[in-house]
């Protein structure tokens, strides 16, 4: 056990500036390469989300059709843009969670990240930025062609509603890296993060809307999921649009509450950070 004490904010805090644009490109393109190279790994992964892909949406198709062709507000046609698009995106948004900055705070390599000039949110966000950029082109847009390919697949009409989507995808995936984080960073004092990590997986994918929409639930329920946690926003709200279960007003209502919470997870990642820095305890080598 190796300890590290700081008294200003941790090794390297006073040389950290903002990472210029530049610097932000270039490890988020090391992050693209990095994953592209997980050919197997990517496969697998692409397999397992068309497997569970027909599973889950020949499941709601079913419940749609108890209900004489629609359910929540949804159509049949829904439910599987909905199904589809959502397979695509669990590994886009990351939901599954990244353990690389737990791993490195066990094992002590977290020390050579605190030493950079670069806040470690930032590195770690535009890694991160490159990671899902692959994951559109691999993980994403494998399932939704064989949603479009196999059933009748809601396309939107309104050309106004995929920048929205892109918009809301985006924001998605920078909300669910903040949250995994903090998650991650409960590291620095517990040492073993595998508690937190589970109860995020537990979380933001049943509450996000992974395995059913959330407006199967009551609508007091899902008010107040929505203006009390980040997780409808991860998922939900991208789902939503590109499904056309929102309008356009509500579209952009979703854009605004995922913003509020990015701003708002990303505040206290930093803080946690910082935290973490003042009293920094490294388990091994």
């Amino acid at each position: 056990m190796v300890r590290a004490s700081t008294s200003a904010g941790g090794p390297g805090s006073a040389m950290r500036s903002p990472i210029p644009l530049q610097t932000f490109a270039v490890l988020a393109k090391a992050g693209f390469r990095r994953y592209s190279t997980y050919r197997q790994a990517t496969l697998a992964g692409v397999f397992t989300n068309v497997v569970f892909g027909f599973m889950r949406c020949f499941v709601l198709l079913a419940v749609a059709a108890a209900g004489n062709g629609s359910v929540a507000g949804y159509e049949g046609s829904q439910l599987v843009t909905y199904v589809w698009v959502g397979q695509g995106m669990i590994t886009v948004v990351g939901l599954w969670g990244d353990t690389e900055l737990a791993t490195r705070i066990r094992t002590g390599d977290v020390v050579a990240d605190l030493l950079r000039p670069i806040h470690p949110v930032a590195s770690y966000l535009a890694v991160d930025m490159g990671r899902a950029a692959f994951a559109v082109t691999s993980r994403m847009a494998v399932p939704v062609l064989a949603g479009l390919l196999a059933f009748d697949f809601y396309v939107p009409h309104d050309a106004v509603t995929y920048p929205i989507f892109a918009a809301s995808l985006l924001l998605a995936t920078v909300l669910s890296f903040g949250c995994r984080y903090i998650v991650n960073a409960a590291a620095f004092w517990i040492m073993d993060g595998r508690g937190p990590q589970i109860a995020w997986q537990l979380a933001s994918t049943l509450l996000g809307g992974l395995y059913f929409p959330l407006h199967f639930l009551p609508p007091a329920a899902v008010t107040w999921l929505w203006l009390a946690t980040p997780f409808p926003s991860l998922l939900q709200a991208p789902l939503d649009i590109a499904s056309g279960h929102a309008s356009t007003r509500l579209a952009l209502g979703y854009l605004g509450v995922a913003a509020v919470w990015t701003v708002v997870i990303f505040v206290v990642a930093v803080l946690v950070q910082r935290r973490a820095e003042r009293r920094l305890v490294v388990q091994g080598g």
